[in-house]
C-alpha cells in the first residue's frame, strides 16, 4: 500500500467539487421545462442533453487514458471553471445550433474532471479506497440532487438571462482546487501499458458493468429529464415537481454510500442485481400512488437505483486495476454517455407516443440492467474493500 492513512482533507475537498461538477451537469435537465416554454420543441431540448453528454461523458475515458500516461492536476481546475462559463451561458443563447456547440464545448470539461478527481481520491484514500470512492461519488449526487432545487425557483424568479451568475461557484471551487488539489495522485513514473493490452484480459467483463451503468444512466437522466413535464400533466407544479426530483437524487446519493457499504459484506454483484431489480417496481408504485406514500417510494426509488454507483466504478478499477483514472472514466463517462445519449431518442418517443409512454419505458430499465447483471462473475471477496 502507497498511502497508509487517508488525507481527509483532500478528499473531502474533491467531493466538495465533485458536487459542485455534477450540480452543472444537471443544469440542462432543470432549464429543459423553461427551454421547452420559450418555444424549444421536447426532442431538441433532449437532443441538447444528448450533445452535452457526448463531450461530458464518453470522452472521460480518453481523458482517464492520458491520466493514467501521467499525472494531470490542472484538469480539476481548468475542467471546473472551464464548464461553469460555458454552460452558464445556455439562458442568454437564442441561436439552436449556437446553444448546441456551447452545450457540447461545456462537456469537456467535466469530461476533463471526473478521470482524474476520482483517481485522485484513490490515490488518497489509504486503505479505504471503496469507502471514500464512495462519498466522493455520493458527493456527485448530491450535486444533481441540488440542481432543481436551486435552478427551478431561480428561472422562475429572475428568467432565463440571469443565468450567468451561475458561473460564480463554479469560480470559486476551481480557486478551492487550485489550492487543495494533491499533487501526486498516481504513478506518473510507470507509464500504463497500451490500450488494447489493458483491455485484453477483461473486456469481455468490463463490456457487462459498462452495459449495466448505460441502462442504469438511461433511466437516471430520463426521469431526470421527463419526469418533470409528466408531473405537469399530473396539475403538479414546477417547483413541487423540482422538490420531488430532489428527493430523489438526494434519496440516491444516499443509496449509494449505503450500497458501497452493503457490498462490503455481501459483494458487488448482490449489490448491483438486488438494487437494480426492487428499483423499477418502486417507481411503479410512485406513479400510481398520491401524498406522502409517493414521496416515500419515489426516496426508495432513487435509492436503490444508484445504491450501485460506486460499486460499478470500483468493479471496473479491479478489473483493470493499474488504470484507476481510465476505469473510472469507463463507469463514470463512457457507460453513463451511452445512456444519456439515449435522452435524445426518448425525446422522440416522448413527441410521437406521449411523455407516459416514455416515463413507463424508463421505469423497466433499471430492472433489465438487474437482471443482466445476473450474469456477472462473481468475486468472493467484496468489491468495495481495501485493496
Amino acid at each position: 500500500m502507497d498511502i497508509e492513512s487517508p488525507k481527509k482533507g483532500k478528499i473531502v475537498s474533491l467531493s466538495l467539487a465533485h458536487l459542485l461538477n455534477d450540480w452543472y451537469m444537471n443544469y440542462i435537465q432543470a432549464l429543459l421545462p423553461f427551454l421547452v416554454l420559450s418555444g424549444l420543441g421536447v426532442s431538441k431540448g433532449a437532443f441538447l442533453i444528448s450533445a452535452f453528454t457526448i463531450t461530458s461523458s464518453l470522452l472521460q475515458p480518453v481523458f482517464g487514458y492520458l491520466v493514467d500516461r501521467k499525472n494531470q492536476r490542472w484538469m480539476v481546475y481548468v475542467g471546473t471553471i472551464w464548464m461553469a462559463v460555458l454552460i452558464s451561458l445556455v439562458g442568454l443563447i437564442q441561436n439552436y445550433y449556437l446553444l448546441v456547440g456551447v452545450v457540447a464545448l461545456s462537456g469537456l470539461g467535466t469530461a476533463a474532471f471526473h478521470p482524474q478527481a476520482s483517481a485522485m481520491v484513490s490515490a488518497v484514500s489509504g486503505n479505504k479506497k471503496g469507502f471514500f470512492q464512495a462519498l466522493f461519488t455520493a458527493g456527485g449526487n448530491v450535486g444533481w440532487a441540488l440542481t432543481p432545487l436551486m435552478v427551478v425557483p431561480f428561472v422562475q424568479y429572475y428568467g432565463l438571462e440571469m443565468t450567468p451568475l451561475f458561473i460564480l461557484p463554479g469560480v470559486l471551487c476551481a480557486i478551492l482546487l487550485w489550492f487543495s488539489a494533491p499533487r501526486v495522485s498516481v504513478k506518473a513514473k510507470v507509464p500504463p501499458l497500451p490500450l488494447m493490452s489493458i483491455l485484453h484480459d477483461s473486456w469481455f467483463q468490463l463490456s457487462k458493468v459498462v452495459i449495466i451503468v448505460a441502462f442504469r444512466s438511461l433511466a437516471y437522466f430520463g426521469l431526470i429529464t421527463f419526469l418533470p413535464l409528466y408531473l405537469q400533466t399530473t396539475n403538479i407544479s414546477l417547483l413541487a415537481s423540482s422538490r420531488l426530483l430532489f428527493v430523489m437524487l438526494f434519496c440516491g446519493a444516499v443509496g449509494g454510500i449505503v450500497g458501497g457499504y452493503l457490498s462490503d459484506r455481501f459483494g458487488g454483484k448482490t449489490v448491483i442485481v438486488g438494487s437494480l431489480v426492487i428499483s423499477s417496481p418502486m417507481f411503479y408504485f410512485f406513479l400510481n400512488t398520491n401524498g406522502f406514500l409517493s414521496y416515500v417510494l419515489l426516496a426508495l426509488a432513487g435509492a436503490t437505483l444508484l445504491a450501485s454507483f460506486s460499486v460499478t466504478v470500483v468493479v471496473a478499477q479491479e478489473l483493470i486495476s493499474k488504470n484507476a483514472a481510465m476505469a473510472s472514466g469507463l463507469m463514470l463517462g463512457f457507460g453513463i454517455g451511452i445512456g444519456g445519449i439515449g435522452v435524445g431518442l426518448v425525446g422522440l418517443l416522448a413527441e410521437h407516443q406521449g411523455i407516459v409512454f416514455a416515463i413507463n419505458l424508463l421505469i423497466c430499465l433499471p430492472l433489465l440492467a438487474g437482471l443482466f447483471a445476473l450474469s456477472m462473475k462473481a468475486k468472493k471477496r467484496s468489491v468495495l474493500s481495501a485493496s
